[in-house]
Order: C-alpha cells, then sequence, then structure tokens
C-alpha cells in the first residue's frame, strides 16, 4: 500500500468515528503493522493534526489542522472549479505555476494554492507580500469561450465571489476598489491578478489569482504598507478558518463564473456596483502618456470604468491600461 494513501486511510477513519480508534483496529481493518499505524498517526501529528492517544483506547481525532490541501477543502458535487487541487508548502507564485499547467493542458477549474509564496505579484508588476502561512493565496484555471477582449468581466466577477464569500461566512461587509482590489475600512484586504493566454478571437485560458489576508496581525505586514493593509483576524478579532473560507469563496466564484458563461454580465456588474467604493468618486487615472482627474460614474457592459472628464468628456477605461487612484485616502 502507498504509503500516503495509508496516511490518509488512517485520518479518514479517525474522521469517520470522531471517537477513540484503537491501534489494533486500525492495524487489523488496514492490514499493517501497529508500528506502521504510529509511524503514520506521528506524521499526522507534525501536519498539525491534533490526536489524542491512549495506551488501552487508542487514538482519537481532536482538532484538525487549517491546511489548505485536498483532505480537508470540500468542493461539493458537480462543482468544477476546486475539485482539481494542486497544494505547495511553498512556491515562487501560484499563478506561475497555474500558467504552467494551463498550457500542459490541465482541467478548466484547477486550483493551485500555497501556503507561501515567495515572489507572489500584484499588478503591473508590483510584488504582493505571501510569504507566510497566514493568508489565502491562491490560483484558478478557466478556459472561458470568450474573446480576449470580453475577459475583463471576469475580473468583476471574481471580485464580487470574494466580497460575498467573506460575507457568507464571517458577516463581514467589504468594499471593491475597480477594477480587483478588496477593501475592508479603508484597507486593502486581497488584491486579484488576472492574467490570459489568447490568440486573436480565441482565449486558451484564464488564470486568476487571489491574495486574501486573513490571518495576519499588523506586526505581520512589512511596515511600509501597514498603514494601507488589513487582514479579516484585525478586524474580527479572532483567528478565522482558511480551510473554510477557501471553499466558501471557491463555491462563489463557480457561481459567478457560471453568469460569466450565460452572457449575465448585467448581474454581475449590478453586484459589483453594491460592492464599489469608486463609483461617483474622484480618481486620478494613470496611463502611459498622460495623468488626469475624473469622476468614476459606471461599469460598461464589458467591464471597463465609465468616468467623466473635467472637460465633460466621457471615457472608457480598461483596467490593462490604466492605474486608478484614489485622492482621498487608498480608496
Amino acid at each position: 500500500m502507498v504509503t500516503s494513501n495509508l496516511k490518509n486511510l488512517i485520518l479518514h477513519r479517525l474522521k469517520e468515528k470522531r471517537e477513540y480508534v484503537s491501534g489494533e483496529e486500525l492495524s487489523n481493518s488496514l492490514g499493517v503493522s501497529r508500528t506502521a499505524v504510529w509511524k503514520h498517526i506521528n506524521e499526522l501529528r507534525k501536519e498539525g493534526y491534533n490526536i489524542e492517544s491512549s495506551s488501552r483506547k487508542g487514538y482519537r481525532l481532536i482538532e484538525l489542522p487549517d491546511i489548505l490541501d485536498e483532505r480537508e477543502l470540500y468542493v461539493p458535487e458537480g462543482q468544477h472549479i476546486g475539485r482539481e487541487l494542486i497544494h505547495f508548502d511553498e512556491i515562487d507564485s501560484t499563478n506561475n505555476h497555474a500558467k504552467k499547467i494551463a498550457n500542459d493542458g490541465c482541467p478548466h477549474g484547477t486550483v493551485v494554492v500555497a501556503e507561501r509564496q515567495t515572489l507572489g505579484r500584484g499588478r503591473v508588476g508590483r510584488l504582493w507580500q505571501s510569504d507566510n502561512n497566514q493568508g489565502l493565496w491562491f490560483s484558478i484555471v478557466l478556459r472561458p469561450d470568450l474573446e480576449p477582449e470580453q475577459v475583463q468581466i471576469i475580473t468583476l466577477a471574481a471580485s464580487v465571489a470574494v466580497v460575498e464569500g467573506i460575507f457568507r461566512d464571517l458577516g463581514i461587509n467589504c468594499g471593491i476598489k475597480w477594477p480587483n482590489d478588496i477593501i475592508l475600512g479603508n484597507s486593502k484586504l486581497c488584491g486579484i491578478l488576472t492574467e490570459l493566454s489568447a490568440e486573436p478571437g480565441h482565449v486558451n485560458y484564464v488564470v486568476v489569482g487571489i491574495g486574501i489576508n486573513v490571518n495576519q496581525s499588523f506586526s505581520e505586514f512589512d511596515a511600509d504598507i501597514q498603514d494601507k493593509a488589513t487582514s479579516l483576524q484585525i478586524h474580527a478579532g479572532k483567528k478565522i478558518s482558511r480551510v473554510k473560507l477557501l471553499a466558501g469563496i471557491l463555491t462563489c466564484f463557480e457561481e459567478m463564473y457560471n453568469k460569466v458563461l450565460e452572457k449575465n454580465t448585467k448581474d454581475i456588474i449590478d453586484r459589483w456596483n453594491k460592492y464599489s467604493v469608486t463609483l461617483d468618486r474622484e480618481v486620478k487615472i494613470v496611463s502611459r502618456d498622460m495623468e488626469y482627474i475624473a469622476t468614476a460614474q459606471s461599469v460598461a457592459p464589458d467591464g471597463k470604468l465609465v468616468v467623466k472628464c473635467k472637460d465633460g468628456t466621457v471615457r472608457e477605461i480598461s483596467a490593462g491600461e490604466v492605474q486608478v487612484r484614489g485622492l482621498l485616502g487608498y480608496v
């Protein structure tokens, strides 16, 4: 029997019973020695599983760890996103790996998740601090039947999925700063980076990378972002289950992605507008060849931001072309 399979079978038995299971019962049912059972129990303990032992009663699972692998992540029947999960203790970037396996033909909905990233990225090449196991750092591979210019709506759908996933799990209300920052209070909670491989008129795949600050304290953020960043734990005052939150966000993402496929962009945009902290505000538009002040008015059906300039000109802004900066504080 493969070692990892044996360890997972032992874990499954302990989860099923949630009471003491004797070493003899485990060894007999699995066809291995009691020494082998003891060895795998110790390995599970090192992975964070709190397993109590008694010389007379055997082993009992007391507490599950907050780890993000397939043993703990629940994906509802029929859901595609998250059905295939690839977990790393550490990686340079989940987006980098997601693009590699997308090129190799991985299934739609594959999720790459890491406890730590050494080279997490945000938009326009910025680094994203994700070098600890206190957050959710994951990327989703999508294979939509869309044209490249339609992909912007996926970013908006992802933003809504994160906000609604957080609210369903924790009852915490967040906002969205166009196009892809999730805001809690006046600080950044989450960033979303969408990358794609495309040909004229056809999208090969889209990778949506999501980084959420979950259990960090203020001291765990670098000094230069402490006044801009926050976490769910800071807001809630308690430790948050990352694996439960991830499961909820993936389910919300599936719901929103189905709306993309159904071309139900109106519902996506209506929800995005509901959570927006950008609309009706003055913003600074920063492109390669100009900077100007405008008022954010609405979102177009293709996901572009509609702004009205001071001279009355109305423009549509693409997320890939410009940065939008708030004039009062972060948002």
